[in-house]
């Protein structure tokens, strides 16, 4: 556009506009890019504390209370039924594409199939386990707080 205004196409006032214009869109663009960018080290963040809350479920979950029990169950499971002795749990999203993550990786690992972080078993947890971090639930927030206010007081 420069070389346009040089040559006379344009005149200095559509020039002088559409710069002014292209500034404010360069701005809004620069702001989106470091939302983005703050937005990325949230959900890392956020990723470590779940990772870190599953990997120690076991243990968290033997030491709560049964209303604390109950509350997580509801979080991770829906429709569960009982069949022939046996209970069937089913998982809310995403921890439904972690157990079948966790299912996969255990077939094809007796299978001697090695599976990569490309895997296409691994995608769609990934996918879900991001989208997950970046809109968690009311319960599961309130769950991470609760969890992280307990480990600081046994700090």
């Amino acid at each position: 556009m420069y070389l346009d205004k040089l040559d006379g196409r344009i005149d200095s006032a559509f020039y002088d506009r559409m710069s002014a214009q292209w500034r404010v869109e360069q701005t809004r663009l620069l702001r989106e890019i470091e939302r983005h960018g703050e937005a990325e080290e949230s959900y890392m963040e956020d990723g470590v504390r779940l990772l870190e809350l599953a990997r120690n479920a076991r243990q968290l979950f033997a030491r709560q209370a049964p209303g604390e029990k109950k509350r997580l169950l509801n979080l991770l499971l829906s429709n569960c039924t009982w069949d022939d002795g046996k209970v069937r749990a089913v998982f809310r999203q995403p921890f439904d594409l972690l157990a079948e993550t966790t299912a996969a990786l255990s077939t094809e690992q007796s299978q001697g199939i090695a599976m990569s972080k490309g895997h296409p078993v691994w995608l769609g947890f990934l996918e879900a386990f991001r989208t997950f971090c970046l809109a968690p639930p009311a319960e599961f927030r309130a769950l991470m707080k609760e969890a992280e206010h307990r480990n600081a007081l046994r700090t």
